[in-house]
């Protein structure tokens, strides 16, 4: 992919073209993506309220995604092989952001019977043209470009490496659904739209992707992998169907701490695309989203059962992490070998809390208040949060 200096357009038909020029290849694919595309390009300009340099960056962003689709269509028929990959999904965090699900991935990633996708498969998950097998060196360059010019989060996220393993909202969003965008520019009609939206072809097409990646990666084999994002929160169901054998973690922690902590996440990343923007807003809505999220879960609950859900506290996370392993060993059918438990303890000398950067938040900032939180997450905090 050569770099280009022209701005583009962000339109459908732009983004699309320049994609197929820096690549030299056009072959999309299946097109179901061009319907939340062009809702999203829609919606982009309709009500995001965009900067100048907001709009080039976006449009630069969605041709991004779409020579990724191109190259993966490209290795596809050269390596038909690769659908041959048998990928097996052990476990998908589907939690609110700031309930220790970071930590739960990670730990649950790190040892060798388990697998993730790493900081710069998550950017460029497929081989870039004249690279050696097993020798990703140029994705990895790029992947640290983009974390070095990036906000720096460590204060949210501790601290992270471009290995360090990472949601597959990166490769979802590729599709141009999920629940990213909305975490940069005010989309309250492309959110709306979505909840009508089946986002089946982004969860086979993250199944694909995990063939990929296992094919490029022989260590891999044997290795059942580890998902994690809140995104899943705008498609449950979606979940379990694409990933039918696997259980699903939910992390729980009050929404009152974690509601102001995710607002303080995501405002700052508003600033990236749009000059203007109003935090209260933001957190308004934010709160308000999230809640009805929560909801849509707990009715799928009581409609199919428990039995594919474990429930994590993000007490018992913090005072009792391997007893807390240990539980979702045992329900994942994953025996617990030595020598992933001494994996999953080094990870937590290496990742201790204190080491990382104080994270300050508040209510006001993001229009919020203790009773608004309450009314929102009332189900939610009657469900799952002790008193």
């Amino acid at each position: 992919m050569s770099e280009t200096k022209e701005r583009i357009a962000l339109e459908r038909n732009a983004v699309m073209a320049e994609a197929k020029r820096r690549t030299g290849l056009s072959d999309f694919g299946d097109t179901w993506f061009t319907v939340p595309l062009d809702k999203l390009i829609e919606c982009m300009h309709g009500e995001a309220k965009l900067s100048e340099k907001g709009e080039a960056g976006w449009a630069e962003r969605l041709t991004n995604f779409l020579e990724n689709r191109l190259i993966r269509n490209q290795l596809l028929k050269d390596h038909p092989e690769i659908l041959d990959e048998m990928v097996e999904v052990s476990a998908a965090i589907l939690s609110l952001g700031r309930t220790g699900s970071t930590k739960t991935f990670r730990l649950l990633a790190s040892p060798p019977c388990h697998t993730g996708i790493k900081g710069w498969e998550g950017y460029f998950p497929f081989p870039l043209e004249g690279e050696e097998p097993g020798n990703p060196v140029e994705r990895r360059r790029r992947s640290q470009a983009i974390k070095d010019a990036g906000p720096d989060m460590e204060a949210v996220f501790g601290k992270t490496t471009i290995e360090t393993p990472v949601e597959e909202v990166f490769i979802i969003e590729q599709g141009f659904v999920g629940t990213s965008f909305e975490c940069y520019a005010w989309l309250p009609t492309f959110i709306e739209w979505q909840k009508g939206y089946d986002q089946m072809p982004a969860y086979q097409e993250l199944r694909l992707v995990l063939q990929v990646l296992q094919w490029q990666d022989p260590t891999r084999k044997g290795a059942k992998w580890i998902l994690k994002s809140p995104t899943h929160m705008s498609a449950p169901k979606t979940l379990l169907d694409a990933f039918p054998n696997s259980l699903i973690i939910q992390t729980h922690r009050d929404p009152l701490k974690t509601m102001p902590s995710h607002c303080s996440m995501i405002t700052p990343l508003y600033g990236i695309y749009s000059d203007d923007y109003y935090a209260k807003e933001v957190g308004r809505f934010t709160c308000k989203r999230w809640a009805q999220m929560t909801n849509d879960v707990i009715d799928l609950r009581e409609k199919i059962g428990d039995e594919r859900f474990i429930d994590i506290q993000y007490e018992d996370l913090t005072g009792d992490e391997m007893g807390v392993m240990r539980t979702v060993f045992d329900r994942i059918g994953q025996e617990m070998r030595p020598e992933d438990i001494a994996a999953m303890e080094q990870h937590m000398i290496d990742n201790k809390r204190d080491k990382w950067a104080p994270h300050i938040y508040d209510l006001e900032t993001y229009g919020l208040s203790e009773e608004i939180i309450k009314s929102d997450f009332a189900r939610y905090r009657e469900k799952h949060i002790s008193r």
